[in-house]
């Protein structure tokens, strides 16, 4: 449905891209809407997301994610064990600094503390968090800024210190790829999205895509990566997605909530280079992906970065998923310890 607040999104989107690339700045069309959308939440615009049409989207980035799975992949996921098992330290580190200080230092409730400083998906700790008795728009806001903050600041620090081009295109153009090709690639995104939220499925947009695209993939039906006007159009909606959460902010919200955000970001960034230096110091794993795989922003955006970085995706995906599917799975035990 098409409503104002859409189309004062998209305009926000599509200036802010639009600035991004007469700037030379990385990654246009993932930051460029992030950042507007953020300008015109704290200008007063009422935003709203894209609703299933920026669902259907998302399906594109599960669908690169899955195109990346080859048999060369599968035979080298137990090199990946090693960096693997420091997930759960990952997360239980986060949760030892994240949640006193937004519980003692900022002053949260407990729910709302609790659920705002575990690094899982967005959706899944705002429902958790709701039936836990939190403040459900403090920790929309808490945990939209912790992956603005590192989805932006990770490009530009790799920018500047390892001399990364994000502004070239991710792969082929459509025209350079067989139609036939491409047709298969968004059939298996919508087939798989609808799946996997028929079962349930956690992330199930982004997820169910990735597994029937990997399947295909793996069974030859699938020869490349989807063209650069797929993961253009996918990077658009993700930083639509992030943006629309500052719709209507108040100045305290801002003051509070926001600036709480962007301390636990800084808290995070520190315990994620602590991390780093460990595992570089223990494993010969390449720099770039342990990076990307240990900096707990959200699934989709870290994606796309390593997409756009080159990384390996695959890599960086796993450790990802793992985190989210460590949190989902030990936040409500540990919070029900907590109650006891």
């Amino acid at each position: 449905m098409i409503t104002r607040a859409r189309i004062t999104t998209l305009v926000a989107a599509a200036l802010g891209s639009a600035v991004f690339l007469y700037l030379g700045l990385p990654i246009p069309l993932l930051l460029g809407p992030m950042f507007a959308c953020l300008i015109f939440g704290v200008s007063g615009a009422r935003l709203q997301s894209m609703g299933t049409l920026g669902i259907f989207f998302r399906t594109f980035l599960g669908v690169v994610i899955g195109s990346s799975v080859t048999p060369d992949l599968i035979r080298n996921l137990p090199n990946q064990g090693p960096t693997l098992i420091m997930i759960p330290l990952f997360v239980l580190a986060i949760g030892l600094v994240g949640y006193p200080f937004l519980r003692k230092v900022m002053g949260f409730d407990h729910a709302t503390a609790y659920y705002s400083a575990m690094p899982g998906g967005l959706q899944d700790m705002l429902i958790f968090g709701a039936e836990a008795g939190g403040d459900v728009r403090a920790m929309s806001l808490i945990h939209a800024t912790r992956v603005l903050v590192i989805v932006s600041g990770a490009p530009i620090a790799m920018t500047l210190f390892l001399g990364l081009d994000l502004t070239r295109p991710p792969g082929l153009h459509a025209t350079e790829l067989p139609p036939i090709e491409i047709i298969v690639m968004i059939a298996s995104g919508v087939a798989g999205w609808k799946i996997a939220e028929r079962i349930g499925m956690f992330g199930a947009s982004i997820l169910g895509p990735l597994i029937l695209t990997a399947i295909l993939s793996l069974s030859g039906i699938i020869h490349s990566r989807p063209p650069v006007e797929m993961i253009w159009v996918a990077q658009l909606f993700i930083g639509i997605a992030v943006g629309a959460n500052y719709s209507g902010i108040t100045k305290r919200e801002l003051r509070v909530d926001v600036f709480a955000g962007l301390v636990f970001s800084l808290l995070l960034a520190i315990v994620s280079v602590i991390f780093v230096v460990v595992i570089q110091y223990f494993t010969k794993t390449d720099p770039l992906n342990v990076w990307l795989s240990f900096l707990p922003g959200g699934q989709a955006e870290m994606a796309m970065i390593a997409i756009l970085s080159g990384a390996d995706v695959a890599f960086v995906v796993t450790h990802h998923l793992l985190r989210i599917f460590v949190v989902i799975l030990a936040a409500p035990i540990v919070a029900r310890w907590f109650d006891r």
